[in-house]
């Protein structure tokens, strides 16, 4: 009864969820990524079946698979004057049931303060906070469902936003072909309290995804489709694709490719030609000890400048 509830519940608000572009929501920070190890894969990846803690802002589902007790931190240097920071932490309830905490920042610097006149009058500040918790549950065997629930904070100057959201997610993970599927909605809800009189939209993602590992090869593979609940513009730039050399259980290295990315920073140049300037790539590598975790990626998530995203766990 619990699988079909959650199955039910999952696929109506998939259903559900309107059709809103980037440029048109709110809290468009949450779209980042904050494990570099998907990051480092294209950005966006739903099924990567890792004891990877922070993949839970990726799909809650894969929680499940996480060692308990793990502390994960993320820093991504987005662009000049902004800082993307994570802070989770997991701990297990069951063999079927697992919990996790995460904090996302996002801090956009100082900017000037003018008037009607463009006289200055100072500086002010703005930045985005985002509390959550996940819950990831075992519905059968091989398959599990997760939700996070959050609480988003938004500040511009003296004014202030505030937000509830949720993401839901399941996995299907099969280890003797190591095929692994997943299906996320991402940040489900709407603003409780606004800048101004006017409530904006959430950046809802409805994504499907798939990993396969070639048996008794090194290579692993990854595909993504992302923000399927908008489906006015082409296929191809839905898709997310990534590939992996695993060159032992503890190091592997990576690439990946978002045509959806690189068309959203496709810039005309002089003589009406279109590029991309490198936007869309992205590549990383990683070191997964026992109870040590350190992992790096290098991207264009900006059309003015690249990201570095780095991530460390560890065992208590």
């Amino acid at each position: 009864m619990k699988k079909c509830f959650f199955v039910c519940v999952l696929f109506i608000m998939s259903l559900q969820i309107s059709a809103q572009h980037e440029s048109q929501t709110e809290y468009n920070f949450l779209r980042l990524p904050v494990s570099a190890h998907a990051a480092s894969i294209g950005g966006d990846n739903i099924t990567m079946p890792d004891d990877d803690l922070l993949m839970m802002f990726h799909n809650p589902s894969l929680l499940l698979g996480v060692t308990p007790k793990t502390v994960g931190l993320q820093y991504m240097n987005y662009m000049s004057g902004c800082t993307n920071a994570t802070a989770a932490y997991n701990m297990i309830f069951s063999d079927r049931w697992h919990v996790g905490f995460g904090i996302q920042y996002m801090g956009y610097g100082s900017m000037k303060h003018t008037d009607s006149a463009n006289n200055e009058l100072g500086t002010f500040s703005a930045s985005d906070i985002s509390f959550s918790a996940t819950l990831a549950y075992e519905l059968m065997q091989n398959l599990s469902g997760g939700v996070t629930l959050k609480y988003i904070h938004g500040n511009i100057g003296s004014y202030t936003s505030a937000a509830v959201a949720a993401d839901l997610g399941l996995s299907l993970y099969l280890p003797d072909a190591e095929w692994s599927f997943g299906f996320a909605v991402k940040n489900l809800g709407g603003q409780i309290m606004s800048y101004d009189e006017t409530f904006e939209r959430m950046p809802l993602d409805v994504q499907l995804g798939v990993t396969k590992r070639l048996v008794g090869s090194p290579l692993r593979f990854s595909a993504t489709l992302v923000d399927l609940n908008h489906l006015d513009y082409k296929l191809i730039n839905h898709l997310c694709v990534g590939a992996e050399i695993i060159l032992s259980p503890q190091m592997y290295v990576a690439g990946g490719y978002s045509f959806r990315r690189a068309d959203e920073m496709s810039l005309m140049s002089a003589d009406s030609e279109s590029s991309s300037h490198g936007a869309g790539l992205s590549f990383g590598a990683g070191l997964n000890l026992e109870r040590f975790k350190v992992n790096v990626s290098y991207g264009k998530y900006h059309a003015s400048s690249s990201g570095l995203v780095a991530n460390v766990a560890f065992n208590l």
